[in-house]
């Protein structure tokens, strides 16, 4: 594929190039590995060689690209000896390429080429009306919650595009840290210095046990009623593992933990079985085999809310889907 000039499209070469090659290596102590320090150095010529190969015409590869022809020669000359061989064969202001740099050239214009497609990713992905979202949410938001969100969000936006991740609380925010989300539901809200949360909706728990059990005749439990019943509970690090355990704590005992696992309907699947009870969120959907009661003291609920990195600048696309999840505020679940 021959790599072509785009007209206000390229990144186009900065005049810095001196600049960057005298000052490259200021501030980088202890930077001394070999690849990388040679990428430095090659790297701010690496369009100019591409515009005198694609030319082979210095003044008119200066022309296209609008840099001097000294700085254009001077780049040239200062590859060459970066590399220790000969890319161009030079009559007058003609050139061409020798084998070395037709070998060069190949890869240059594949490497341009992916700058280019990487470019053209992120600028779409920041276009307002196409761009892209990466969406974080608990499994248990993901039956009705949030595929509601998205229906009445493109009902405004209906080309906005999302990336969605299903996972638990620690780990999302994790995700949102290392930059992989833009915006993430979770319980509980997080309170950090380095992230923004908001909450937006609370949802009341549900003591969960099987059909057959002794609570089942009932509507209402105080949660001191299972003390002596074994739970089946999330995994540490879950967040409603955590109210679990705070929840029990308030209500007076430490729970006995017979399974662990990692989606709540598992959970009620475990609890149908007749392997314990389960402190849970509403089902989507009714379960067959469960009794759900309403706990009245602790009183059971959790907090959701909506979290992002502080600081980190929202692209569009982004901004609209949070001030559309932040307008949801107390009107956020759909059960």
């Amino acid at each position: 594929m021959t790599h072509q000039q785009r007209s206000g499209s390229r990144l186009s070469p900065s005049g810095d190039t001196e600049d960057i090659e005298q000052t490259g290596h200021a501030g980088r102590t202890g930077y001394t590995d070999d690849i990388e320090d040679i990428v430095l150095r090659l790297a701010p010529r690496l369009a100019y060689f591409a515009g005198v190969a694609r030319t082979e015409h210095v003044t008119r590869a200066a022309q296209e690209m609008q840099v001097p022809q000294s700085t254009l020669s001077r780049a040239m000359v200062r590859l060459e000896q970066d590399l220790g061989v000969d890319l161009f064969a030079r009559r007058g202001r003609t050139v061409s390429l020798t084998p070395a740099g037709r070998t060069f050239h190949a890869s240059v214009e594949r490497a341009l080429t992916e700058i280019e497609r990487a470019a053209d990713e992120v600028r779409a992905d920041a276009d307002p009306a196409t761009g892209k979202v990466a969406f974080g949410f608990l499994h248990t938001m993901g039956a009705e919650t949030v595929p509601g969100l998205l229906q009445a969000f493109r009902a405004e936006h209906p080309r906005v595009r999302f990336s969605l991740v299903q996972n638990y609380g620690e780990a999302m925010l994790e995700r949102l840290r290392a930059g992989e989300l833009d915006l993430c539901l979770t319980s509980p809200v997080p309170d950090a210095p380095d992230l923004v949360a908001r909450r937006l909706d609370e949802q009341k728990l549900r003591l969960v046990v099987p059909a057959d059990h002794r609570l089942a005749a009932r509507k209402r439990v105080r949660l001191a009623e299972a003390a002596d019943e074994t739970f089946v509970t999330l995994e540490p690090g879950y967040g409603m593992r955590r109210i679990t355990d705070d929840l029990c704590k308030e209500a007076g005992f430490k729970p006995r933990i017979a399974f662990e696992g990692e989606e709540a309907e598992t959970l009620r699947g475990l609890v149908a079985a007749g392997l314990g009870v389960a402190l849970l969120p509403p089902p989507a959907v009714p379960r067959p085999g469960v009794v759900e009661l309403t706990v009245t003291a602790p009183r059971a609920a959790r907090e959701i809310g909506v979290a992002w990195l502080d600081g980190h600048p929202d692209t569009p696309p982004v901004a609209a889907f949070k001030k559309f999840l932040l307008s949801r505020r107390g009107n956020l679940l759909s059960s």
